[in-house]
């Protein structure tokens, strides 16, 4: 497959734009920042969503807006003063009166400033690379707003120069990568879980059905049960030496002698950080609720960064359970994840149901869960009507799960038949950021 292009032509109204490099595809979620070249398999940059501060500036918070305050966001100097820390070998490093946060929320760009230090790094520093260069292809949740996209599309041309730039929804490229134009996409990320069917490359808005549990509310649930436990969360940044210990013994362990004050916030990031290793690494989904076999399952050993060990039998099934099971403990509200995939299939024309059913694709960090994608075909078989076919699509490999929406960008941006959707800089110059009523949404 030949390079995504656009054609230049006179008439600057007219889609096009042509050129022999490759489109860039940027997929940003509220975890991390995913950023590479169209026909690649993996992306070249994957940096956390969250950004160090130094307290001698205060980052911007709000969007984009029209008037005096715009022009000063675009070019940063509104936080000149501020130092920013970004991805793990600047942001892990312990320094007073740092702050961290996040450039995102509820998988929507929220903090500009942030966002754009982002943007900054990867051009500069990973990608070593001239913005004006390479046409974008951004990744978008089916949540997001008009707002955030005239914000974006006004940054990407005023700040960055680029040549070109495409959204496509998020599940729609993450069925893309899975070799499908329709499917019901369920993705499972750190803010929240979602379930929209895709018909022809298109969403179909009127199908998504979303619940609040993704991957920070099991961090959350793991955070109260190793609270529960008495198990102490060190993190490794301040450990010096520490002994080996047999299991369930008392850590033996000296902390560093010269440590920086750092932030609650900082420190906080850095603990969690330890959460989320422990979740990744022990916990697992019991393929059958209440299954008979789970004393004869594995149970793995996590020792902790301040060398503290112990290994972890029935409970480490207990916390994924809630995802499925919500109700044990969330009250009779609350909605399971296989009951949002068969609400979504509810909204559907009867006629797409069947094809619908057969190809279900799964997605997103909190799908990585050990047998997410096993129980999650059985709770819709159980829930779905007798004798319906369903298939559950989920790449085996952690990796093309977890950047599949970046992957279906790459596929996307590569085809020779993408030439006529780009919004050209051209187009951007006469309508402005009122061109994103004429996205050529594929």
């Amino acid at each position: 497959m030949s390079a995504a292009a656009v054609t230049v032509t006179d008439d600057a109204t007219r889609p096009g734009y042509k050129t022999d490099v490759e489109a860039l595809v940027f997929d940003f979620g509220s975890e991390s920042f995913r950023v590479g070249y169209a026909r690649d398999e993996l992306p070249r940059v994957n940096v956390p969503s969250w950004v160090g501060v130094s307290r001698d500036g205060v980052p911007d918070t709000g969007p984009l807006e029209r008037g005096a305050g715009r022009a000063n966001r675009i070019t940063g100097a509104a936080s000149s003063a501020a130092k920013y820390y970004v991805d793990v070998t600047t942001l892990c490093v312990p320094r007073p009166d740092t702050e961290v946060y996040s450039c995102m929320k509820d998988g929507l760009i929220e903090n500009w400033d942030l966002f754009e230090q982002i943007l900054d790094y990867c051009y500069s520093k990973c990608l070593l690379m001239n913005s004006d260069l390479h046409p974008v292809l951004f990744s978008e949740s089916p949540l997001n707003t008009r707002s955030k996209r005239e914000a974006l599309i006004e940054l990407m041309f005023e700040k960055y120069n680029v040549p070109a730039i495409y959204f496509c929804k998020n599940v729609v490229l993450a069925a893309y990568s899975s070799g499908r134009s329709s499917a019901i996409v369920l993705d499972s990320g750190a803010t929240h879980t979602t379930a929209v069917a895709i018909h022809n490359g298109y969403v179909l808005p009127n199908t998504l059905v979303s619940t609040p549990f993704g991957g920070d509310f099991i961090t959350k649930q793991c955070s109260q049960f190793l609270a529960n436990s008495n198990i102490q969360i060190i993190p490794y940044y301040m450990i010096r030496s520490k002994q080996r210990v047999q299991d369930k013994e008392q850590p033996i362990w000296t902390c560093k002698n010269v440590l920086p004050k750092v932030s609650y916030s900082w420190h906080n990031y850095m603990c969690r950080s330890v959460v989320q290793d422990f979740q990744q690494s022990v916990l697992k989904v019991l393929e059958i609720p209440n299954d008979e076999r789970i004393t004869n399952f594995p149970q793995p050993n996590y020792e902790f960064p301040n060398g503290y060990n112990q290994t972890f039998g029935n409970e480490r099934f207990k916390i994924p359970e809630l995802l499925f099971n919500p109700h044990q403990k969330m009250g009779g509200a609350t909605v399971s994840i296989g009951q949002i995939i068969i609400s979504s299939l509810g909204k559907c024309d009867k006629d797409l149901r069947p094809y619908l059913c057969n190809n279900i694709v799964v997605t997103g960090g909190n799908s990585l869960i050990q047998g997410f994608p096993e129980r999650l075909n059985y709770d819709v078989s159980v829930l779905a009507p007798a004798n319906t076919k369903l298939k559950v699509i989920a790449p085996s490999s952690s990796t093309k799960r977890r950047f599949a929406a970046w992957h279906g960008g790459s596929i996307l941006g590569s085809v020779d038949v993408f030439h006529d959707k780009w919004i050209s800089r051209q187009e951007y110059n006469i309508q402005g950021r009122s061109l994103v009523d004429k996205l050529r949404y594929l």
